[in-house]
């Protein structure tokens, strides 16, 4: 039996809300009301389609995952009104904190129009469910997957997402070095433990052309691999492959697009790009006949040079500037989503595929 994606899903899902919810997690304190007073409030004064929008979908995929886990063990009903009931505490303990932040305005139409999201999420995965697409994709994924394969599916799903958070360089994850020593130094400054701090000798390497060929073959041959590990035919790992390059080209287009504006959606698929793309692709021909175990052990060489390599690199005056618009200007309510994948997701994968060397597969 094929355990469900949804339900580890859900939990990354539930993190990224309470990250977005309660961002930027400053200047915590009690303003003299009880944190539920909100409930008591009029109509906000201001408005706006995208408010409405934003707090509708963004509950939307959180009860359709909640309620898509439900389903596989309960009565339909029950699926929808557990997964709304969920999502609802979850909304009423996020604007219940945001009392404490000054820089949030908890409210109750927005904890209505969440509610509201998960419960059309909800209702959608019944709806699927009582259609059939369910046990199709179910037949599907057990066709095409390895019987323990949600942990792989889930990261799969989330590297598109991660890609749209700017990088250093194209498909460039993990890049945290810089930001966990300034994190440590921050801490603690004025103590003395700061001594204890290791000092760099070397400074970081600038980005050069053929780091970057070898940085983009491995931000896109790690996704491949990574699903080599779960599809054994060597037809469909084709395919996938092709999917995954396709995807992530396109992607990183649209992370350029709402970094640097559209007509500049291209501009980072230069030369070092498209040698780094063909690079893989070649790599990745090579490596379809691979069994699971022997993609594994070629997954953490690749994740091991590929992180090594990134956090090498500096980030320049220019790169800064753009993260600063992704951080305080209008992408503040997508920054956590994106950027917290952007940093973690290459660790996962390595966790993921380390248990998947180290733990014995089952038969299928």
């Amino acid at each position: 039996m094929h355990k469900t994606s949804a339900w580890p899903l859900a939990l990354v899902y539930t993190g990224l809300i309470v990250y977005a919810s309660l961002y930027p997690f400053s200047e915590w304190r009690y303003q003299g009301i009880v944190p539920w007073a909100f409930m008591e409030a009029g109509w906000p004064k201001y408005w706006t389609g995208f408010d409405v929008a934003s707090n509708v979908l963004g509950y939307g995929p959180l009860g359709f995952l909640m309620a898509l886990s439900a389903l596989r063990t309960g009565h339909g009903r029950i699926a929808v009104a557990g997964a709304t009931a969920l999502a609802a505490l979850l909304s009423f303990s996020m604007e219940s904190f945001q009392g404490f932040l000054p820089s949030r305005v908890p409210s109750n139409v927005d904890l209505g129009l969440n509610v509201i999201g998960a419960w059309i999420g909800a209702m959608l995965a019944w709806g699927m469910e009582r259609l059939g697409i369910i046990d199709r994709w179910s037949r599907f994924r057990a066709r095409w997957f390895v019987a323990e394969a949600q942990g792989g599916l889930v990261l799969l799903a989330l590297w598109p997402v991660a890609l749209l958070f700017p990088a250093v360089v194209p498909f460039g994850l993990g890049q945290v070095l810089e930001r966990v020593e300034g994190a440590l130094v921050d801490v603690l400054i004025d103590t003395p433990f700061l001594s204890w701090l290791p000092v760099r000798e070397v400074e970081l390497a600038p980005v050069v052309p053929g780091l970057e060929w070898i940085s983009v073959t491995l931000g896109l041959l790690i996704p491949c691999l990574l699903g080599f590990g779960i599809i054994r035919a060597f037809g469909r790992r084709l395919l996938f492959m092709g999917v995954v390059l396709a995807v992530g080209v396109g992607t990183t287009a649209l992370s350029a697009a709402l970094s640097y504006g559209p007509v500049h959606a291209w501009e980072w698929f230069g030369l070092p790009a498209k040698a780094g793309l063909m690079t893989a692709f070649v790599i990745g021909l090579m490596s379809l006949p691979a069994p699971p175990r022997a993609t594994g052990a070629l997954l953490v060489l690749a994740l091991g040079v590929y992180l090594s390599l990134l956090n090498q690199m500096p980030t320049n005056p220019y790169f800064a500037q753009t993260l600063s618009a992704w951080e305080q200007g209008r992408f503040i309510r997508f920054h956590g989503l994106a950027q917290w994948l952007g940093w973690i997701w290459p660790y996962a994968a390595l966790a993921y595929v380390m248990r998947r060397i180290l733990v014995r597969e089952p038969k299928t």
